[in-house]
């Protein structure tokens, strides 16, 4: 896919999710594997409320895939 796409995909709508997904899409996308690449691209394919009771801690995603994604978002903001 696509990284317009991606960045596209990965506007949300709260100005915070957009940050923390598009943050991670700028600064981390391009030196991740494949896999990695793979499972952001299906991360956002999930609702804003998961995503952000994921984000913030209250729940756990789902796949540990989609979980090392939010860890790392979680430690480059200390949330």
């Amino acid at each position: 896919m696509s990284l317009a796409r991606l960045r596209w995909r990965a506007r949300r709508g709260t100005r915070e999710l957009d940050a923390l997904l598009g943050g991670w899409l700028d600064e981390r996308y391009a030196s991740a594997d494949t896999a990695t690449q793979l499972a952001f691209d299906q991360l956002l394919d999930t609702q804003d409320p998961d995503l952000w009771d994921w984000i913030m801690g209250h729940a756990q995603a789902p796949r540990a895939d989609w979980q090392a994604i939010i860890d790392d978002i979680r430690a480059r903001h200390r949330l």
